[in-house]
């Protein structure tokens, strides 16, 4: 699901601001004595239809509170995925498959050399609100990018973190990262997709999240000139991950982080 308005105002740019970054981690913050959220790196592509059995599975374990809560960071073959918000005319090439992945938004692209983070997080101990969370997912994202000096910027009517490219023409913007959620019993599922070095004409199959303007492309940090690796964006995700949302630790940690 895709939420907008909600604790954010507007700039001249249109650009969405939250309002109070502050209170908007301490109402995601993990409760006082939570367990760490386990931090799983998958270094294999994981096949789509695995991938969202898997987090299916660990979503029910996190409820029945039998598990901890998880992010899980990923690759997938290359693929597109249909959210609940996708529209007819949605796939211009289906030159990959087409998965229906019953989150929120419309279609997508996913492949090597994007980092897949399915973010699975217990609401109910955390705050049950939406806009919030998506927000936090938002304030994560663009959190990474100024790690690499890259200004990622929120839009009123169009979802996900953009950057601005005036290089290419007034008003030209890409779309450098996508989130897409869905929540079973104010447990979280999927979570969000960054650009790190995918091959970015695979996009053309597809309009991305709806997207026709031609001002508005997308993008990669390795496209802006970065030429960073998988693990070094993965140390930063980690970091402004628990800026926001409480400590990590991954499975051989536990031990010492428990």
């Amino acid at each position: 699901m895709h939420f907008t308005g909600f604790g954010h105002s507007l700039t001249k740019h249109g650009e969405r601001v939250v309002n109070d970054r502050s209170n908007l981690v301490l109402q995601l913050a993990a409760p006082s004595g939570a367990p760490p959220v386990e931090w799983v790196i998958s270094e294999a592509p994981v096949p789509y239809e695995a991938a969202l059995a898997a987090m299916e599975a660990h979503v029910a374990a996190i409820s029945a509170g039998t598990a901890r809560e998880r992010v899980w960071l990923l690759e997938h073959p290359p693929l597109y995925t249909s959210g609940t918000s996708a529209r007819a005319g949605g796939v211009v090439d289906a030159r990959f498959p087409v998965f229906e992945a019953g989150r929120g938004g419309q279609m997508t692209y996913h492949g090597p050399g994007q980092r897949v983070a399915y973010v699975m997080l217990d609401l109910n101990r955390r705050k049950r609100d939406l806009r919030v969370f998506v927000a936090a997912l938002e304030d994560w994202i663009i959190a990474t990018l100024a790690a690499f000096n890259i200004r990622g910027e929120r839009r009123e009517d169009r979802v996900g973190v953009w950057v601005r490219r005036p290089e290419k023409g007034e008003c030209h913007e890409d779309k450098i990262a996508a989130i897409g959620i869905r929540v079973k019993r104010w447990v979280t599922l999927h979570g969000i997709s960054l650009n790190v070095e995918p091959d970015l004409s695979h996009f053309d199959g597809i309009v991305p999240c709806g997207i026709v303007d031609p001002r508005y492309g997308v993008t990669s940090l390795v496209d802006l000139g970065l030429p960073v690796t998988m693990p070094e964006v993965d140390a930063i995700l980690r970091t402004a991950f628990e800026d926001r949302f409480g400590p990590t630790a991954a499975p051989d940690e536990k031990a010492s982080a428990a």
